[in-house]
């Protein structure tokens, strides 16, 4: 039974419709996190994130900065190697919901202006690869 779980977590038919979808996403999200957590391409790293949140009132910063920047780098990870994606599509898709909610819904829609038209578009590519995974494993009768 356990090894029945265990592969139905780890195994996907999901075909190439959802490849082409989660490795860009993948590897946006993986590139936004290494810019929370690591200071890679061009980011603040994790202390510089952990104040960012906390300015915003977002506390504690630094728990949020490591919350939100594993979710997206290992979240990213995983849907690019296809490794645990649906339960990694909905960690991810549940942080750009709490991305857009606390962070961008005051600016409006438009990237430019700090509004939440990234963390949208994300969150519903996000939802399909989580959706497609699930529809197609239903459809097989698994």
């Amino acid at each position: 039974m356990q090894t029945s779980l265990f592969n139905k977590t780890l195994q996907t038919k999901a075909g190439s419709a959802a490849l082409i979808l989660r490795v860009p996403v993948g590897l946006i999200l993986a590139a936004h996190g290494a810019q929370k957590l690591f200071g890679w391409f061009g980011g603040n790293g994790l202390a510089g994130t952990a104040q960012w949140l906390s300015s915003m009132g977002i506390e504690p910063g630094y728990l949020m900065a490591l919350l939100a920047g594993g979710a997206e780098f290992f979240g990213g990870l995983a849907l690019v190697i296809g490794l645990l994606t649906r339960p990694a599509a909905l960690v991810a898709a549940f942080t750009m919901l709490v991305a857009i909610f606390s962070v961008h819904i005051g600016n409006g829609l438009f990237a430019a202006d700090g509004g939440y038209e990234y963390a949208l578009t994300l969150f519903v590519a996000l939802r399909a690869c989580l959706i497609v995974s699930i529809k197609k494993k239903a459809a097989l009768g698994h």
